[in-house]
Parts: C-alpha cells; sequence; structure tokens
C-alpha cells in the first residue's frame, strides 16, 4: 500500500474526524464504566509537518494552520488546538498529533486503548510516540481482523475508530463487514467510520451499505464537502459516519463542517449532518 498519511497530516479532512473523535471520546468517558478504544488504521501518531512530504502538499498549512491561527474559530475545535499546542510545547506549528496521541491523551487511567498498524515503518514511530503504560496496546496487525478478535461484550463501553485510505477498491466493504461483526458482538458499540466522498454514487451506496448492516443502530452521517462533486477523480470532501452515535454529537458536528466548508472550500461546498435509522 503506497498511502502515507504524512503527506495529508493536518488537512481538512483531520480537522473534521479529530474534532469528532476527541468530542466522542469526551461523551464517552464521562460514565463509570472503563472504556474500551480499537483504533483499526492508528497510523504513526505523531507528524512533522516541516518533513518534505508533508510541505510537498501543504495541506497541513491550509488545514491546521488556518485552524490555528484563527482566533475566532468555532469551540467545537478547542480540544484540538489544545492537543496540537501540546504536541509543539507552544512552539510555532511543526507537529501534528494523529489519532493515536488524541486518544491516549483523552482516556482516564483506567480505560483501555488497542492500537492496529501494519505497517512496519509506521509501527515503529508508533510505539516510540506512545507510552508504556498499562491500557496501552500497540499492534503491528491488520486491524481488519484484529479489531474485531478484540471487541469488549456488551453492555460494556466501546469506539472503535476505522479510518483506512481507501486505496484499495474493497476497504469499503471491508469497513461494512466490519461494522456488522462488531455490533453482533456488542450493540452499543459507537462505531466511527471516516470516508473520502468522491462523486455521490459511490457515498451513498456505502452509506446504504452500512444501514443494512446496522439497522436497529442510528447512524449520525456528517458531510464535508470543499466542493461540488463533478470530478470524481479528486478527493472532493469527506465524510464521518457514526453508528450507535451520541445525540450530542450532532451540534458539533455540524458546526464543524459548516466552519471548515467556508474556511477552506469552494464554490460548491457544503458541511451537514443527516441522520439514518432514528
Amino acid at each position: 500500500m503506497n498511502y502515507r498519511h504524512l503527506f495529508h497530516a493536518g488537512n481538512f479532512a483531520d480537522l473534521l474526524k479529530h474534532a469528532m473523535l476527541l468530542d466522542l471520546l469526551r461523551e464517552m468517558t464521562g460514565g463509570d464504566l472503563a472504556l474500551t478504544v480499537i483504533d483499526t488504521h492508528a497510523g504513526a501518531g505523531l507528524y512533522d509537518l516541516a518533513s518534505g512530504a508533508a510541505r510537498r502538499t501543504g495541506e497541513a498549512v491550509a488545514g491546521v494552520g488556518r485552524l490555528i491561527s484563527t482566533p475566532d474559530a468555532p469551540m467545537v475545535f478547542g480540544a484540538l488546538k489544545a492537543a496540537v499546542a501540546r504536541a509543539n510545547l507552544g512552539d510555532p506549528i511543526r507537529y501534528y498529533p494523529g489519532s493515536p496521541v488524541l486518544i491516549q491523551q483523552g482516556l482516564r487511567p483506567r480505560d483501555r486503548y488497542i492500537a492496529c498498524e501494519l505497517r512496519p515503518d509506521d509501527y515503529a514511530a508508533l510505539k516510540g510516540v506512545m507510552p508504556r503504560q498499562a491500557g496501552v496496546l500497540v499492534l503491528n496487525e491488520d486491524g481488519w481482523a484484529a479489531g474485531i478478535q478484540r471487541v469488549t461484550p456488551w453492555p460494556e463501553p466501546l469506539l472503535v475508530l476505522i479510518d483506512p485510505p481507501f486505496e484499495r477498491p474493497d476497504d469499503g466493504v471491508k469497513a461494512v463487514d466490519l461494522i456488522e461483526a462488531m455490533l453482533l458482538r456488542n450493540r452499543g458499540a459507537v462505531v466511527a467510520l471516516w470516508a473520502p466522498i468522491k462523486d455521490l454514487t459511490t457515498f451513498d451506496a456505502l452509506v446504504s451499505d452500512i444501514q443494512d448492516a446496522a439497522p436497529a443502530a442510528p447512524i449520525l452521517i456528517t458531510e464535508l464537502r470543499l466542493r461540488g462533486l463533478g470530478d470524481p477523480m479528486r478527493m472532493n470532501g469527506c465524510a464521518m459516519i457514526v453508528v450507535n452515535s451520541p445525540s450530542s454529537l450532532e451540534t458539533h458536528a455540524h458546526e464543524a463542517a459548516e466552519w471548515i466548508a467556508s474556511q477552506m472550500g469552494e464554490a460548491g461546498g457544503l458541511g451537514r449532518t443527516e441522520w439514518r435509522n432514528r
């Protein structure tokens, strides 16, 4: 697989994904029971935005760079901005924290985090970034298989982040299959899937398949489009599809998507939320 997230770290898609992830963590760590988080495609954990790969695309400058330099950005980004500041120790932005760093910092001592990363180089980087502490498990394994093996049973709280590169044509099918399998083991699992939006036909088919896989679960779909969907060869936007989403997520997700579209989008850009199975 050729995809490397370093080229895209801190871009518009990361801002939406990570703002919603941190909101989910805040919501799900508010109870008495220990939370388990499974991250199926964890990546390297921390990204150097000064590297040649990151500078080549300029996506971080247009994304997290714009966010940090905008003092009146919505409060939904407050936790993410604080995490970026921690990663840089107050200095100008050089490092962007990926989902493993954000999740680990958002959990309580009694919670558990399982990070799966198949690429040997990203796994080695992730091991170097993550603290060696009880409750944090970093695996050099295929997240599609390892994720289902570590599902906690109902009624234990479970949050699953599925964030594949969608470089392989079957990534969407695998995501749907994993969602269905996880809900069979824990019907209350909150499963957050990141997906690109290139054309509406492909995206609508993915959403429909997820509805079929999770017919009894409320599903919150947050769409962020940077432009119209006229060119299916481009990534015109992205979405977060959250199965068993808390109701409280909707307002913040809509606010985040709308702000990113208005600040970073082109003509035809939009941010919207929609419920299915509710």
